[in-house]
């Protein structure tokens, strides 16, 4: 895998760290940073996420991060919130979020044997081919950690069942997402940040 430059941008997410060391497995280096010339700079951003969309979109607009990351070119991947705050606007807080991805995220409604948050490990479904998804197939596992979701839509790549299908992976344009945790998700999540880190 030739060297790339991943800048891993700040939004207040307690999961850096695991993220940082899912990386280093994969021998590659990451920056965690807020400012906008070196994210403009990368050759790929990752935008994770871990607690409320309203506040995580407060501390993005605080870096003005808001209005960059919606003109950034190169292959950029939000994780669990991140990939949430891609999309217009999430019921949570009622916040508004980048508006890259047409959708809102919303809650799932509790149900006796689905307790929420949605929390574990459960199956992908592959509703389409894509570079991110490259050697993963219909039935894996992967961890999830979430109270939020959006449903299936054009930008849906691969979905999961909780009660209702909810877009567990999206492509839209040069922006992807993964509504788990890779960095938690094992062998299923270091193939996922692979290709992501593959994808020119």
């Amino acid at each position: 895998m030739k060297p790339r430059q991943v800048v891993i941008v700040t939004s207040g997410g307690a999961n850096i760290a695991s993220l940082q060391f899912a990386l280093q497995r994969l021998e590659v280096a990451s920056t965690v940073s807020a400012d906008a010339e070196q994210i403009r700079a990368a050759s790929h951003v990752i935008l994770p996420g871990v607690g409320a969309a309203a506040d995580a979109m407060a501390r993005l607009r605080h870096s003005r991060l808001d209005v960059l990351i919606p003109t950034l070119r190169q292959p950029v991947l939000g994780i669990c919130l991140g990939m949430q705050l891609l999309y217009e606007a999430s019921q949570e807080g009622d916040a508004r979020c980048l508006g890259i991805i047409p959708g809102s995220a919303k809650r799932f409604p509790p149900a006796c044997a689905r307790p929420v948050p949605h929390m574990g490990w459960n199956t992908l479904h592959i509703r389409r081919p894509s570079e991110l998804l490259m050697g993963l197939a219909d039935g894996d596992y992967a961890y999830f950690v979430h109270s939020y979701a959006l449903q299936p839509s054009d930008a849906t790549i691969a979905s999961t069942d909780y009660g209702t299908p909810f877009s567990a992976c999206v492509q839209w344009r040069n922006f992807y997402g993964a509504q788990f945790h890779p960095e938690r998700s094992a062998a299923v999540g270091a193939r996922l940040l692979k290709n992501f880190l593959a994808i020119n």
